[in-house]
């Protein structure tokens, strides 16, 4: 899952490196270069492939925080000592 951040991170440290020891870059622009070209796209990459798992571990949270509060009110259906009933009527054959 890092491996193309990792490599694209690679990339950008070689262009920052090439730019930093050229004899028409600079310091400054190597520093611009591996923020515009490397930090910020990486970290909107990650931050936009962790949402998923982000999103799991706040249900998960509120799952656990809700059973906490009420211990009868559990995530299966039929634990809040209710009877279940079925959402359809049975049908009777006329005889």
């Amino acid at each position: 899952m890092y491996i193309i951040p990792l490599a694209w991170l690679y990339v950008v440290v070689m262009m920052s490196a090439a730019e930093a020891i050229s004899p028409q870059g600079t310091v400054l622009g190597a520093i611009i270069t591996f923020v515009l070209y490397g930090a910020v796209p990486i970290a909107l990459m990650l931050y936009f492939m962790r949402a998923p798992a982000r999103r799991r571990a706040l249900r998960a949270r509120e799952a656990a925080q809700t059973v906490q509060n009420n211990p009868a009110k559990s995530l299966e259906p039929d634990a809040g000592g209710v009877a279940t009933s079925d959402p359809v009527t049975a049908v009777r054959k006329e005889v």
